[in-house]
């Protein structure tokens, strides 16, 4: 079953564009591990930013948070935030849509 998870950035004060920038060299990395079926960044209207993943199982998720991808990621973000990165791990319910779809 499809994992999907928010992670929402709360960037310190006059730095959201270098947080932007540093999600955006490290993403690459994320999209070729195994599972990526999304990881995309948003900006969001409350001056956060929310990455948005889906991973096609729990293992594919649960690999990618003790991959490789990962420690680069926190190591350009971690000055640039502001609080604790808030994340979110959901199940998709086939409502609304295709079964499984984001």
């Amino acid at each position: 079953m499809p994992v999907v998870v928010t992670a929402v950035f709360h960037p310190v004060p006059g730095r959201k564009d270098d947080l932007v920038e540093a999600l955006r060299s490290t993403i690459p990395a994320v999209h070729a591990e195994a599972g990526c079926l999304l990881y995309a960044i948003h900006d969001a209207d409350d001056g956060t930013v929310t990455m948005i993943e889906k991973w096609e199982s729990a293992a594919d998720l649960e690999a990618h948070a003790s991959g490789s991808a990962v420690k680069p990621l926190q190591a350009a973000t971690g000055e640039l935030l502001a609080e604790p990165v808030r994340v979110v791990t959901m199940e998709p319910i086939p409502v609304g849509g295709s079964a499984g779809t984001l």
